[in-house]
């Protein structure tokens, strides 16, 4: 058997990076941020204590890492080319892939979503999150400024909050909630010509 090259080597650090924050965000949306430990973490992975701590110093350091994950997943989803613009089809992009990322990663937006609340842990991620949140509705004010709106900034922020609630009733509702009918009709708002 030959010795393991450099990329299997990232791949299987990826790998275990990967596998431990998906137990981690399990772990903190079920049992909540301040009820679940590194030894609890590292249990359910399967992996030893001291191999989680090779890849995060800290449960707040995991908790920042999935945080900032997901907020630059946003990030990408809208503005895809990343030229700090966003236009009707990126706008249309982003409510789609809004869509399909709720479905498909709602353990992530549980776990956002119960940690708004608490103050004494938003306080960790707040720094990244705040920096993100700004430059999005930067972009969304420009985006409906050059739509010729009376209050883009106001417009931005409105279609920030129709989201967060979108993803707070779908979490909680996924049975009852039109996911389909409302993407159609947000993007028949916020994409006409």
């Amino acid at each position: 058997m030959s010795p393991r090259t450099e990329k299997q080597f990232e791949e299987i650090r990826l790998s275990k990076k990967a596998l431990i924050q998906e137990v981690a965000l399990e772990l903190f949306a079920k049992k909540g941020y301040h009820s679940t430990s590194i030894s609890m973490i590292a249990k359910k992975a399967g992996i030893s204590k001291g191999l989680l701590y090779n890849y995060y110093e800290s449960k707040e350091d995991l908790l920042n890492e999935i945080i900032t994950q997901g907020m630059n997943q946003a990030m990408q989803m809208m503005d895809p080319n990343q030229d700090g613009q966003v236009t009707r089809d990126e706008m249309a992009f982003m409510i789609n892939e809004s869509f399909e990322i709720l479905q498909t990663h709602s353990r992530f937006w549980i776990l956002y979503f119960s940690l708004l609340p608490q103050a004494e842990v938003f306080e960790i991620v707040k720094d990244k999150f705040y920096s993100i949140y700004k430059l999005m509705i930067s972009m969304l004010t420009d985006y409906f400024k050059k739509r010729g709106s009376d209050d883009p900034e106001a417009e931005a922020i409105i279609l920030g909050s129709l989201l967060d609630g979108i993803y707070i009733n779908y979490i909680f509702n996924p049975e009852l909630f039109p996911l389909e009918a409302v993407k159609k009709k947000l993007i028949d708002i916020y994409c006409k010509k």
